[in-house]
């Protein structure tokens, strides 16, 4: 095997724990000696132990004059964990192949300088895969905003519902299981009020063996959400009502131990007060699950990274469609975006897609 094929297995290793580390990278680490992998590790969840440790531990004695391969930059300092550039000095590891440095100010280059000034040989392995795989949390740390996903299933002929507002169910059950897949991999699911007041969902994660429940957010201007609603009652996972100063009953929901109402100024932007609140409740990653008006608010301030949209093979005609900001005059005004997977799930077309340019992955039709 090749540096390069060592590197994939880390970035493979690190994508196991995706969405289950924030509001921490996902870090895989593979220790190599003579030529053998002798240690694999990747990090599970915050506060655990780190991948390079893992390999580490699984290495033993092994390790010592061996290689790590490690898909971001060693931590130099100490949070809920011992920094992992000790237990790789103490290792006695001789060679380190690091795929992405960390932008987090705390390590970004000083876990590369503690391994050289220890007399550890740190050589770079610039990986697309490894960067791609943390662009999340590559935003998070840069922005200081939650890395935001939308998602939506729509007809052929792009409509949400019929035009009585019929819409269970547009998408296959395989396409339904798959976004509980995307909601187990999410921080939180958000929404706004409409889609409570309509369709009253749970916005849990259902697999059939179980699954992370993101936070709940519920964007309510006016607080209209009813105390009936499942997201209120169900003490499945916390809820988190955001609303303007001005909104009446703002106590009304002190009963709900999981419930938790945020209000925002009215002279604020509150979306941006939003995403801002959220970041600092180290909620790294945010799935919008609709309505049309709130995606279609996050698209026009641009504020959503990426979009996950399903496509039925149905025709239902006049309906509601899936966005609703403002017309473009001309073609050339239009938003394009950059397709990173196509997939068919049931009988329906999944269509990945990013909003910014910067993202860097193989389209894969069929992926």
């Amino acid at each position: 095997m090749e540096h390069d094929d060592y590197m994939k297995l880390a970035v493979q290793l690190a994508r196991t724990a995706t969405g289950q580390t924030s509001p921490n990278p996902i870090v895989g680490a593979v220790c190599v000696a003579d030529g053998q992998v002798v240690g694999t590790g990747f990090h599970v969840k915050a506060g655990t132990p780190h991948a390079e440790v893992h390999a580490l531990r699984m290495a033993g004695e092994l390790a010592y004059g061996a290689d790590l391969y490690v898909t971001l930059e060693p931590c130099a300092h100490t949070g809920k964990t011992p920094p992992c550039t000790e237990a790789i000095i103490a290792s006695g590891i001789r060679r380190v192949f690091i795929a992405s440095i960390d932008p987090n100010p705390a390590v970004s280059g000083k876990g590369i300088g503690l391994l050289r000034n220890a007399g550890i040989e740190v050589t770079m392995i610039p990986s697309k895969e490894a960067d791609f795989s943390n662009r999340a949390f590559f935003h998070y740390i840069q922005n200081q905003k939650p890395y935001v996903t939308l998602k939506a299933a729509v007809t052929l002929d792009g409509r949400l519902a019929t035009q009585h507002g019929d819409s269970k169910w547009i998408t296959s059950e395989q396409a339904r299981l798959d976004v509980h897949h995307l909601r187990h991999t999410h921080d939180a699911i958000l929404v706004g009020v409409q889609t409570i007041l309509q369709d009253n969902p749970f916005l849990t994660t259902r697999l059939p063996h179980g699954g992370k429940n993101p936070i709940r957010i519920i964007l309510d201007r006016r607080l209209r959400t009813p105390k009936t609603a499942h997201v209120i009652t169900d003490n499945a996972v916390q809820t988190i009502l955001f609303t303007l100063d001005s909104a009446k009953n703002i106590d009304a929901f002190r009963e709900f131990p999981l419930v938790h109402v945020e209000t925002i100024p009215e002279h604020a932007d509150f979306l941006e007060e939003v995403l801002t609140r959220l970041a600092k409740m180290s909620v790294m990653t945010v799935l919008v699950e609709g309505g049309s008006q709130v995606h279609s608010s996050f698209i026009d301030r641009e504020l959503a990274q990426e979009l996950y949209l399903y496509m039925a093979p149905k025709l239902v005609g006049n309906g509601p469609s899936l966005f609703e900001n403002k017309g473009r005059s001309y073609i050339s005004e239009s938003e394009l975006l950059q397709i990173l997977s196509v997939k068919q799930i049931g009988h329906d077309i999944r269509l990945h897609a990013s909003f910014s340019k910067e993202v860097s992955a193989p389209c894969l039709l069929g992926s």
